[in-house]
């Protein structure tokens, strides 16, 4: 068998979910990273730790190594490497392996090992949930689309929490309420306006209670603002709908209709060997 063919049959497992071997590779992934993640948790439980340590920290390794083995065989079987390590899945397979490389070096860093979690987005993939992964695409595109407004809405909250918090610094100072410099005046504005609510600091002068029950019904509103920008972009997008698996072996995108033959964003085929 050729090593044309090799790359082949690996990609349609590794990278589809429409075949048989596709979807159970798929699986024993996920149940790879279920185990890993509950290993380090467990972990961190005194009496288990203290007793099943080695145990954990054999499972992480060996996991990590068939992880690091995955990634590599997947730049490996990509027919563009670059555009694979660097899409998002990418990106999250790499985090996935390092964590526990970094435990060598770094005391405590394994613990990172949590972030694969984000693997688990895969099985939107295996159960063809595709409405749902098109929703969460659609969010991130009004989030993106939304960006530039909600950075000029975060700036001005942000010029606001300084100037409140420096009033009730002005007015509280020297009450005995908590109000004993002006950037933990400034955190008191920000939880309150938040609605938060820690309670660790608290006006005591009619005034400064009058400002802080302004600030409170302020914080309805100005929590809704994000919210009401990034609805109106989502109104505005248009979703397609998907329900093809199917990976681009060139560019790694995954939104293609049933049936497509072509890759909708780069314009290669979907399937070069079978051309």
């Amino acid at each position: 068998m050729s090593v044309n063919r090799i790359k082949s049959k690996l990609y349609t497992i590794i990278f589809e979910a429409d075949t048989f071997g596709g979807k159970l590779f798929d699986i024993v992934l996920l149940f790879l990273i279920v185990i890993s993640i509950l290993a380090v948790m467990l972990e961190t439980v005194e009496p288990w730790g203290a007793q099943y340590g080695d145990w954990f920290n054999f499972i992480e390794w060996i996991i990590t190594i068939l992880f690091t083995i995955e990634y590599l065989l997947r730049i490996w079987i990509s027919k563009n490497a670059r555009a694979y390590v660097f899409s998002f899945f990418g990106i999250i397979d790499f985090v996935s392996a390092v964590p526990k490389y970094l435990s060598l070096f770094i005391e405590g860093s394994h613990l990172l090992i949590a972030v694969r979690a984000l693997r688990l987005l895969r099985v939107f993939k295996i159960l063809k949930l595709s409405p749902f992964l098109g929703e969460s695409q659609r969010l991130m595109k009004a989030l993106k689309a939304s960006r530039h407004k909600i950075f000029v809405f975060l700036l001005a909250v942000i010029i606001l929490t300084i100037i409140m918090g420096t009033v009730m610094y002005m007015v509280e100072y020297g009450k005995g309420s908590g109000f004993d410099n002006i950037p933990r005046s400034v955190y008191w504005a920000i939880v309150t306006l938040t609605t938060v609510g820690y309670g660790d600091i608290a006006p005591v002068t009619p005034l400064g209670q009058f400002i802080a029950a302004l600030i409170m019904i302020l914080g309805y509103g100005i929590i809704a603002v994000p919210t009401g920008i990034v609805s109106a972009e989502m109104t505005k997008a248009e979703l397609k709908t998907h329900s093809n698996t199917e990976v681009c072996p060139f560019c790694h995108e995954t939104e293609h209709v049933d049936g497509a033959i072509y890759c909708h964003q780069c314009g290669k085929p979907l399937n070069p060997d079978e051309e």
